[in-house]
C-alpha cells in the first residue's frame, strides 16, 4: 500500500533523524479527519522534487511531528506538459485540473478563450483560481507527484501565444484538423505545450494566430471529447510516446 502524502512549505536541510511538524489546514485534516496516529508512516514532500519518508512521533489538533527515515531528491520529469485550459463551464474545470495533475502536467493555465461560457472576473476569478489551486495540491498528494504542478494565472489570448512560441513542441486541439496526433514527432526532453479550447470550440482567428506562432493543429479522433477531457486524452498520447511512459520519440 503506497503511503499518503502531505505537503509541507519546505524541506530544505532536512535529514534523516531530523523532526519535521507540519502545521495548519494540512495538519488538521490529517489528524481530525483522517485521524492520524503517532507510529503511522507517511510521505512529507514540498512539491519541488523532494520526498521524505518518516514516522509520526507527536500529534495536536492542527499539528503532528514526523521524524524522517529516509530524504530522495526526485528529478524533474521531462518532457514538461504545459496545458492551456480553457475556462469550463460549472465544475468541469476542477475535474479537468484534477485529472491533467494525476496524469503529471507541470502547469496549468486557465485561458479566457473567445467562446469560454465561464467568466472569470473581480472576487470570482479570485476564488476560482483558488478553488483550481486547491484541486491541483489535493489531486497531487492523492497522486503522490513529488513535483506539484502550478496553477498559473488566468491568462489571454496573447498570452498563450507567448507560451507556444517559447515551447518545444505546441498542439492545439481542433475536431477539424487533419493531423493525428499520433503523427507527431516528439523530443525526448523539452517543454511541451497542449491548447484545449472550450465547450464552444476554437474561432478560426484563435487557431490562425496558434499555427502562425508554431503550433501544430491535431485532432485525437473522430469522436469529439468534452473540454474537460480532451486535455488529458491528448497528454496520456503523447507521454505514451515518451521515455517518461517508458514509449520512444519519433
Amino acid at each position: 500500500m503506497t503511503l499518503p502524502q502531505h505537503l509541507v512549505p519546505s524541506l530544505d536541510g532536512v535529514r534523516v533523524g531530523d523532526a519535521v511538524t507540519v502545521e495548519g489546514d494540512e495538519a488538521h485534516h490529517a489528524v481530525v479527519v483522517r485521524r492520524l496516529r503517532v507510529g503511522e508512516q507517511l510521505l512529507l514532500t514540498d512539491g519541488l522534487g523532494r520526498v521524505a519518508t518518516g514516522e509520526v512521533s507527536e500529534t495536536a489538533k492542527r499539528a503532528f511531528t514526523v521524524v524522517v527515515a529516509d530524504v530522495v531528491d526526485h528529478p524533474e520529469p521531462r518532457p514538461s506538459v504545459t496545458v492551456v485550459q480553457a475556462l469550463p463551464k460549472g465544475e468541469r474545470g476542477e475535474l479537468a485540473v484534477e485529472v491533467l495533475t494525476e496524469i503529471g502536467v507541470a502547469r496549468i493555465v486557465p485561458w479566457a478563450a473567445a467562446r469560454s461560457v465561464a467568466v472569470w472576473k473581480g472576487e470570482r476569478a479570485t476564488k476560482s483560481h483558488a478553488k483550481w489551486q486547491a484541486t491541483a495540491r489535493e489531486a497531487a498528494k492523492q497522486a503522490r507527484r513529488a513535483w506539484h504542478p502550478a496553477v498559473l494565472p488566468l491568462a489571454a489570448t496573447d498570452e498563450v501565444v507567448g507560451l507556444i512560441g517559447s515551447a518545444d513542441v505546441a498542439i492545439v486541439l481542433h475536431e477539424d484538423a487533419t493531423e493525428p496526433i499520433g503523427a507527431l514527432a516528439l523530443p525526448a526532453d523539452g517543454d511541451l505545450v497542449v491548447v484545449v479550447g472550450p465547450e464552444g470550440g476554437l474561432t478560426e482567428e484563435e487557431v490562425g494566430r496558434f499555427v502562425q506562432e508554431g503550433a501544430v493543429a491535431v485532432r485525437l479522433g473522430t469522436e469529439v471529447l468534452r473540454t474537460s477531457t480532451a486535455g488529458v486524452a491528448a497528454v496520456a498520447a503523447l507521454l505514451s510516446r515518451t521515455p517518461r511512459w517508458g514509449g520512444l520519440t519519433s
